[in-house]
């Protein structure tokens, strides 16, 4: 199931892969994401803009997981 993303907000997102563990998500202006483990995944084009993007999520879930303990 891909989700799509309209607006690029890092804390719904990182919401909406830490539930959901394993899939694809597509965000207006960035780009397209699998993510596994409840982390995303580097895409296979190098867009700076993706990769920063990407590391934020990231970040923003290592934040969540935090606040869960």
């Amino acid at each position: 199931m891909l989700k799509i993303f309209k607006q690029y907000r890092p804390n719904q997102i990182a919401r909406y892969v830490k539930n959901y563990f394993r899939g694809r998500l597509f965000i207006m202006g960035v780009g397209a994401f699998e993510f596994d483990c409840g982390r995303l995944l580097p895409a296979k084009s190098h867009d700076l803009k993706a990769l920063s993007a990407l590391t934020e999520v990231n970040k923003e879930i290592q934040l969540l997981a935090a606040e869960a303990y």
